[in-house]
């Protein structure tokens, strides 16, 4: 990452660190691999575990729908609504994305995490890693009061996580990924509930709390 975008926009200059886990600021080397990642699969196809079936481009499509959407985060950010994607390496590979959604939130303090892994990493306990990790972030630096998440009912590996971390119930919801209704659990975590994993060291959250406008 050139240190001077990550000046000028400091959403690309957060680093999170916990054991053999990074997450950081995704750039145009961080991108490229992840449009290799996806490439290779993130899930079987025969099953869609996400409300938007983004994954179900074609090898030929990936490439710009990828960046087209990356573009396109960047672009929308504000104080009040923004997404922050962070690329997830695992002794050092670059492995997938996870991400925290808000909508006003010096208002009211919260965020949906979502993340994906590409599939010949899973099963290594590296989901759950990502998302303690995040999670940490968010409640340490950023000053959240809870955080959301969902899943739809088959996307068993991504409630499990949920449960291993301290998500309680909070509501059904439907989602129509591949034009048939499928029942979405949607879930909360509060700080006291949290159960952390690793401790995490951080980078950027003093220059990213002054663009958000965030006191802690």
């Amino acid at each position: 990452m050139d240190p001077r975008l990550a000046h000028y926009f400091p959403p690309l200059g957060v680093r999170v660190a916990s054991g053999r886990l990074e997450l950081r600021g995704i750039g145009t080397d961080e991108v490229l691999a992840l449009i290799d990642v996806v490439r290779d699969g993130v899930h079987d196809p025969a099953q869609m575990p996400f409300s938007f079936p983004w994954t179900d481009a074609s090898r030929e499509e990936i490439p710009r729908n990828y960046l087209q959407w990356w573009w396109r985060e960047l672009a929308t950010w504000t104080p009040e609504a923004w997404n922050l994607n962070l690329c997830v390496l695992w002794d050092g590979e670059v492995v997938g994305v996870q991400s925290v959604a808000t909508r006003d939130f010096p208002t009211v303090r919260y965020g949906e995490t979502g993340s994906w892994l590409g599939r010949r990493f899973h099963g290594r306990g590296i989901g759950t890693a990502m998302r303690q990790a995040m999670c940490a972030f968010l409640f340490d630096e950023l000053d959240f009061e809870f955080i959301t998440s969902s899943a739809v009912l088959d996307n068993a590996a991504s409630l499990r996580i949920s449960e291993k971390l301290g998500y309680v119930d909070n509501g059904v919801d439907w989602s129509v990924p591949r034009k048939e209704r499928v029942s979405v659990r949607r879930l909360l975590l509060l700080p006291e509930d949290f159960r952390r994993g690793d401790p995490i060291t951080v980078e950027g959250a003093d220059a990213l709390r002054r663009f958000l406008g965030v006191r802690v």
